[in-house]
């Protein structure tokens, strides 16, 4: 068989491949778009200059576009990020 050949159909029937994959799914409805979301500050600048979506920590994925400040903050991200340990300590 040649390159240009058509590919046959294994013996015994088609199989099917199946996308395992997992992608986050934009959610621009809902409560979510009542509050304003945590996300990392260098992701918000890199989403301002691609327009690539952002993920926050309670999980909201979107593309920021609006003022912040104007909605009360998520109550999720707040104790996800009230749960983080932080550091600037004088560990050694």
């Amino acid at each position: 068989m040649g390159p240009d050949a058509p590919l046959a159909a294994p013996a015994g029937g088609t199989d099917i491949l199946v996308d395992e994959r997992t992608r986050p799914v934009p959610t621009d409805d809902g409560d979510h778009e009542r509050f304003a979301h945590y996300v990392r500050k260098e992701k918000i600048v890199e989403s301002a200059v691609t327009g690539a979506p952002v993920i926050a920590l309670c999980g909201k994925v979107w593309t920021p576009s609006r003022d912040p400040g104007r909605f009360p903050v998520c109550p999720e991200c707040r104790e996800i990020y009230e749960s983080i340990p932080r550091g600037g300590g004088t560990e050694e």
